[in-house]
């Protein structure tokens, strides 16, 4: 059996770090509902930022079923996630190509980037190399700290995960435990 790697088996300084968080929270009224996931991705966050990373945060949100639907657009979460973070969340269209790599090169170390809902793209749910592929591009590690989102075989659980050295966040590690 293969050991899990933990966030703190990896050397995050100057390394785009891509997070796997799971931000499909409830809304109502453009307001949260339900902050709980946020809260639990500071600490992952928080610690690639103390060790002069940069998290690049990928997640899904509703079920827009492969097309751009501004109702499903992860904007909605930078917000809520930058106040929690206690900094500010730079906030990328898309979750691949090249408005990623010109966001990416534009913003410092310590600071997050959110991506656009991974859901936008057929290749998501699909589990497809390719799409995996362009998520990893612009990136040098991959952090899965989206334990409720674990189960499911979606490139940016799965077959990432297969691309880049890859570990698990604090979320994740303290959902394991307590488990």
């Amino acid at each position: 059996m293969q050991k899990i790697k933990k966030i703190n088996n990896f050397n995050l300084t100057d390394k785009k770090v891509l997070v796997r968080l799971d931000l499909n929270i409830p809304f109502e009224n453009k307001k949260v509902l339900d902050d709980t996931r946020i809260k639990a991705s500071i600490p992952t966050l928080n610690e690639i930022i103390k060790r002069k990373g940069m998290p690049i945060v990928i997640s899904h949100f509703g079920r827009p079923n492969g097309k751009i639907d501004k109702n499903f657009s992860l904007i909605k979460v930078k917000k809520s996630l930058s106040k929690h973070a206690q900094k500010k969340v730079i906030f990328c269209n898309d979750c691949i190509g090249p408005k990623v790599k010109e966001t990416i090169e534009k913003y410092k170390f310590g600071q997050i980037i959110l991506l656009e809902n991974l859901r936008f793209h057929h290749g998501e749910k699909k589990n497809d190399v390719k799409f995996a592929k362009k998520l990893a591009k612009n990136c040098d590690v991959y952090i899965n700290d989206a334990f409720s989102a674990s189960h499911r075989k979606h490139a940016s659980i799965d077959k990432i995960a297969k691309l880049l050295p890859s570990g698990i966040g604090k979320n994740m590690e303290k959902e394991i435990f307590n488990l």
